[in-house]
């Protein structure tokens, strides 16, 4: 089987404003605020891109900030897959289970969340072929 790396991760937050600049002046972090459109999400940018926003140092990945409840209340991974429906059925078949619906995150791709069969809280995402 092939491997699927993490590509993402995300944490909970009470206030943007505060963990932006925490973030920001702790770890030089590029913090990038969101919209209502898109809850609120601060975006983390952890290291250089290129134009198409690709990592320069290959390995390293970006995160982001979700208000606490709207995803839960811990911190979670995304891991990219190429078909996101086939493995929704093999999370299920393995005995874990999909959480919500399928969301289209534009420009970035498909994605949804499953538990594992410990109960973490993993988010997988198809990514746009650019």
């Amino acid at each position: 089987m092939k491997m699927n790396p993490v590509v993402h991760f995300e944490m909970p937050v009470e206030d943007n404003t505060r963990v932006k600049k925490f973030y920001e002046s702790v770890f030089g972090w590029k913090m990038t605020q969101l919209g209502p459109d898109m809850k609120d999400y601060l975006l983390a940018t952890t290291s250089p891109v290129d134009k198409n926003n690709m990592h320069i140092n290959k390995g390293a990945i970006n995160g982001g900030f979700f208000k606490k409840g709207d995803y839960g209340t811990i911190t979670h991974v995304v891991i990219s897959v190429d078909n996101l429906k086939e493995h929704m059925d093999i999370v299920n078949k393995a005995g874990g289970e999909t959480v919500g619906e399928v969301m289209d995150i534009s420009g970035i791709g498909k994605f949804v969340m499953f538990k594992d069969t410990e109960g973490n809280q993993v988010g997988m995402l198809q990514p746009v072929i650019l």
